[in-house]
């Protein structure tokens, strides 16, 4: 029975990453397959092939970007976005909207973006309780005012994310003294939170040192 309960753990360490793996690649493929319902029906792969191959949406998907980077990199193209940007922005429900999630994907997409920019240790959500986190800013305008309010401390911007999705967490303004800056990659700490702190940063290294210590 201890073979047998070893080899089923074995059999799960290698099976489950690869099948979590290939799900998520499914749906990526049939997520942007849905974008072949953009084209007129006789233009679609299938019907043109006679059978269904997955995967021509992705095409169709990195074309459409390709294209519409390549228009919005020129002199006209900035201005129409420009135009689109300031046409949206009147609109009132659409503005509050647009306005966020395009500030966010600047952040996330553009060359000078740095949307997390150091990895810290942090005590949360209560003393001696640590957890990693992310600096994504300092304060500024009104909320940094408030939070001086005459003292010389200074507060940056921290997302704690959550586990296993790091997608989901708080943001919180704290102060840079309560923050330990980790000599790890923005990557290394991300993978750290995901895997629950079994994929250590450093890799097999790191193991070895941390037991030999």
């Amino acid at each position: 029975m201890k073979s047998i309960r070893k080899w089923l753990l074995a059999g799960l360490l290698v099976i489950v990453p690869v099948m979590v793996t290939l799900w998520v690649l499914d749906w990526i493929v049939s997520s942007l397959d849905k974008t072949l319902q953009i084209l007129p029906g006789d233009w679609h792969p299938d019907k043109l092939i006679g059978f269904h191959i997955p995967g021509f949406g992705v095409l169709l998907a990195l074309a459409i970007l390709l294209v519409v980077g390549a228009a919005a990199s020129n002199f006209l193209g900035k201005k129409l976005v420009s135009w689109w940007d300031a046409l949206l922005n009147r609109i009132p429900v659409v503005r509050s909207i647009y306005s966020s999630v395009k500030q966010v994907s600047d952040t996330l997409f553009s060359d000078s973006g740095n949307a997390f920019r150091t990895a810290v240790l942090v005590q949360w959500p209560r003393e001696n309780v640590w957890t990693i986190a992310f600096i994504t800013g300092t304060p500024v305008g009104e909320v940094a005012s408030h939070l001086k309010n005459g003292s010389a401390d200074e507060f940056v911007s921290v997302y704690v994310p959550t586990t296993p999705n790091p997608t989901g967490g708080y943001f919180v303004l704290l102060k840079k003294s309560d923050c330990i800056e980790l000599k790890m990659s923005v990557d290394e700490a991300l993978k750290y939170i995901v895997s629950m702190g079994v994929v250590v940063p450093g890799g097999p290294a790191a193991l070895s040192t941390s037991a030999a210590k």
